[in-house]
């Protein structure tokens, strides 16, 4: 990815001086599956280590669910995703690497930025800029305490995206998707849930999962995700046409989309799988969506909410 000497966007809040180190579980910043007692069959077993994928890789803060927490977010509706893997490095401002690094993702911000912009400006609406928040170890949102165990996520009660830059070694090292456009689409598909936010989508699927089973809910949940995946497609499409891709960008964020569907990240994590738990789709439906996107770039085709996924 071309993205070196481009604009950097000014919504970046460095809050990693501030955030603390280290993370979860004494293991020098690296996440500590809880696993407690098998109770019911195993179900609560289970839902626990769902709720701890789900809030690791993508989207809120575990600790909203399994008792911890004020007001984190709904499993799927924040789209997190984790940046914990430093395994003790420390992540804070002032090396080169991390500034680096805190460049690539203010530029990745700035393009999804003029992106998003223009596409709301042709529909005769205003887009909002979110803000990005850079954190170590843990942050407080208007969503509640989050730890990078949670992982890059955002939070529709202040418009800002948060990120552990950390996950994306993690990302890298433990999960096989590399690249720095694996990186842009991780931060794109958190970008993709602000739009949904604007647009009045996140809260119609607040309203619409409250009552639901959770089986039901965990496929409404579903739906909300593989739509960030395709509105993260769109932005890769007119990012494209800007000339500032390289070849392999598209396959390694494709990768990236297949290393966290909630198939692979089950069979990865307890050797099986759990279909009716899933709640951000499966690595090939987010592929499809994330590609479909990329391929259309018409916010038409990411229409989720109804027929098949």
């Amino acid at each position: 990815m071309l993205w070196r000497g481009r604009r950097q966007s000014d919504n970046i809040e460095d809050d990693r001086s501030d955030s603390g180190g280290g993370g979860i579980g004494g293991g020098g910043g690296q996440f500590q599956l809880p696993i407690g007692g098998r109770t019911g069959g195993g179900g609560s077993i289970i839902l626990v280590i769902l709720v701890v994928l789900a809030g690791w890789y993508f989207g809120f803060d575990p600790s909203a669910i399994l008792g911890g927490g004020d007001g984190g977010l709904l499993p799927g509706g924040g789209g997190q995703i984790t940046d914990n893997s430093g395994g003790g490095q420390d992540s804070g401002a002032g090396t080169p690497a991390n500034d680096e690094m805190k460049q690539f993702v203010a530029t990745v911000l700035a393009e999804t930025e003029d992106t998003w912009t223009g596409i709301f400006k042709s529909q005769g609406l205003t887009y909002e800029d979110p803000k990005l928040v850079l954190f170590s170890g843990q942050v407080r949102s208007a969503c509640g305490f989050a730890s990078a165990a949670a992982g890059p996520f955002y939070c529709p009660g202040d418009h800002k995206v948060y990120l552990d830059m950390t996950f994306f070694q993690q990302l890298d090292q433990q999960f096989g998707a590399s690249g720095e456009f694996a990186r842009a689409y991780v931060i794109a598909h958190e970008v993709g849930h602000h739009v949904q936010n604007l647009t009045g989508i996140m809260g119609k699927f607040n309203q619409m999962r409250q009552g639901m089973s959770e089986a039901d809910a965990n496929q409404l949940s579903v739906r909300i995700e593989l739509q960030a995946d395709c509105f993260a497609g769109v932005w890769a499409h007119f990012t494209a046409q800007k000339g500032i891709l390289e070849q392999g960008d598209i396959e390694s964020a494709l990768n990236a989309a297949k290393q966290i569907g909630d198939d692979t990240l089950q069979k990865k994590m307890q050797g099986y799988v759990v279909p009716e738990s899933f709640n951000h789709g499966t690595s090939q439906q987010r592929q499809t969506w994330l590609a479909r996107g990329y391929k259309s770039g018409k916010l038409s085709d990411c229409n989720t909410m109804s027929g098949p996924l």
